[in-house]
């Protein structure tokens, strides 16, 4: 599966100031990891997010956002949201610093 550039640059941008940032190829499309764990990603034309088990529900509510589904079954924590989602710069700087938030709570890999 491909992924959006636009997206991935505009995503780039808010993450990519980090000394511990890294890009894997993963999901099909471009996961945007954080010392060595997996922040956010792009995946067709819509932005990955992992929010977290706890925030996982809320986020769910949110207007463009659906589960991710990747393997058949949800993975709690992680959320797709659809381009209209993301439209606004906005719109991605709160789903992303929501991700890298999670991210760098976590043990570096």
């Amino acid at each position: 599966m491909s992924y959006s550039e636009a997206l991935a640059t505009r995503v780039r941008k808010h993450l990519g100031h980090h000394d511990n940032y890294q890009e894997k190829q993963m999901f099909g499309g471009l996961a945007m990891m954080l010392n060595g764990n997996m922040c956010c990603g792009v995946v067709g034309e819509e932005l990955m997010a992992r929010v977290g088990p706890e925030r996982y529900e809320d986020c769910l509510k949110v207007p463009y956002v659906r589960q991710m589904d990747f393997t058949g079954k949800p993975l709690r924590g992680m959320v797709y949201i659809a381009a209209a989602g993301v439209d606004s710069e906005k719109q991605l700087a709160a789903w992303i610093e929501l991700s890298e938030s999670f991210a760098l709570s976590l043990a570096p890999k």
